[in-house]
């Protein structure tokens, strides 16, 4: 297809054991300094894993960064599918190739069509009309541990295939994370054991949101101003933020403010604890 190109290997992949030689693409991939954080799990989830796959998800709306999955049926799709609601940016991993043809499995073809309609990327080692064989999925795992800086498990038996993507994240240095569940559970099995191997759980999106460097947003701009004497300026500035961090030049632009003035303002605000600047955007803190 026209719309598929070869892609440079990212700098988080160039650091594993064994990247891919060549990487197919569709779309677009983010800027390497957005953090990447890949949740896998179970095909045969529960309710429980659900729930908590999008509560996760969820707590990172506004955020600048991108949900990694594998666009397999269960916590994969339910991955893609919450970053979409959210409007965050979703790359999709398949264990084939990445033209229309080959998609796997393809009930998520229009899952992946979504994606890429939603700015999102689909990404593969493998050639784009290249159809998925049972030692695909093993293989594309490392590039899903590779790209991403956090890898999450939510629901996986002792034996699930997802802990491969585990084994090899730990392999690689990525931050490993696991939701525990219910005891009597088989899909607690894998998240437990990563557990008690060293992996850090993920009990609310509190500790998600922690392990990320980020502060919890959930504070009301109404409980804001009881603490704070807020300029026109700053209530301006914090007004445009509620809907999305955005940069110093667009804060600039949309509030039609000088470059300069802009800076100065978001430094007092900074000190005053209303802000913080990540990853080159500006957040409501």
């Amino acid at each position: 297809m026209d719309d598929i190109q070869t892609q440079s290997i990212p700098t988080l992949l160039q650091e594993i054991n064994d990247p891919p030689k060549r990487l197919y693409l569709r779309g677009k991939l983010p800027p390497d300094e957005v953090p990447r954080i890949c949740f896998v799990g179970s095909r045969k989830y529960t309710t429980y894993g659900k729930d908590v796959c999008e509560h996760l998800i969820r707590a990172l709306k506004g955020y600048d960064v991108s949900i990694v999955s594998g666009l397999a049926l269960g916590i994969d799709s339910i991955a893609h599918n919450t970053a979409l609601e959210c409007g965050l940016h979703t790359i999709a991993v398949p264990g084939s190739g990445i033209s229309d043809t080959a998609i796997y499995p393809r009930s998520h073809l229009s899952l992946a069509q979504k994606i890429l309609s939603s700015g999102g990327a689909l990404l593969s080692e493998f050639e784009p009309d290249f159809h998925a064989t049972k030692w695909s999925f093993p293989q594309r795992n490392r590039i899903m541990a590779g790209l991403s800086n956090i890898v999450i498990i939510i629901e996986a038996s002792d034996k699930s295939g997802t802990l491969i993507t585990a084994r090899l994240a730990m392999e690689y240095n990525r931050e490993v994370c696991a939701v525990p569940g219910p005891i009597f559970s088989k899909n607690s099995e894998g998240p437990h054991r990563l557990i008690r191997d060293g992996a850090t759980p993920i009990t609310s999106k509190k500790d998600l949101l922690e392990v990320l460097g980020f502060e919890s947003n959930t504070k009301p701009l109404t409980q804001k101003k009881l603490y704070f004497d807020l300029s026109e300026d700053e209530q301006s500035i914090l007004t445009l933020l509620e809907k999305g961090p955005q940069s110093k030049n667009d804060i600039a632009e949309n509030t039609s403010f000088s470059i300069s003035h802009t800076n100065i303002t978001l430094s007092l605000m900074e000190l005053k604890g209303l802000v913080k600047e990540f990853s080159g955007k500006i957040h409501i803190k």
